[in-house]
């Protein structure tokens, strides 16, 4: 007789590449067979998949293998982490330098 039960994971990563931050979902099945063997199944998709490690998994935005993951949870307390939906609107004013310039320069403006 074996046991079955299923968790859902929303693991979180950041690309070293272009840090980029983003999380992915996960199905994680524990299962006990008749003689009290113990296993973890990772599933994305339906399909198994290695589990969550750095080098296991590839930034959505540049292609690296090099992402780290956080403790789960993690992007929960810490919001400023997660990038907008949409990038900022740009500054529209004129840009001011902070260096006076030279008596013997003519100024444009």
């Amino acid at each position: 007789m074996t046991s079955l039960e299923e968790e859902r994971r929303n693991v979180p990563f950041e690309c070293r590449g272009c840090w980029h931050v983003w999380e992915e979902e996960y199905v994680v099945r524990h299962a006990v067979d008749g003689h009290g063997n113990e296993c973890r199944i990772w599933l994305r998709g339906g399909l198994p998949v290695l589990p969550p490690s750095p080098g296991a998994v590839i930034c959505p935005r540049c292609g690296s293998q090099q992402a780290t993951t956080f403790p789960e949870g993690y992007l929960s307390r810490h919001p400023e982490l997660i990038p907008p939906a949409s990038p900022p609107k740009p500054d529209e004013s004129k840009l001011r330098s902070p260096v006076k310039y030279p008596l013997f320069y003519e100024r444009i403006t």
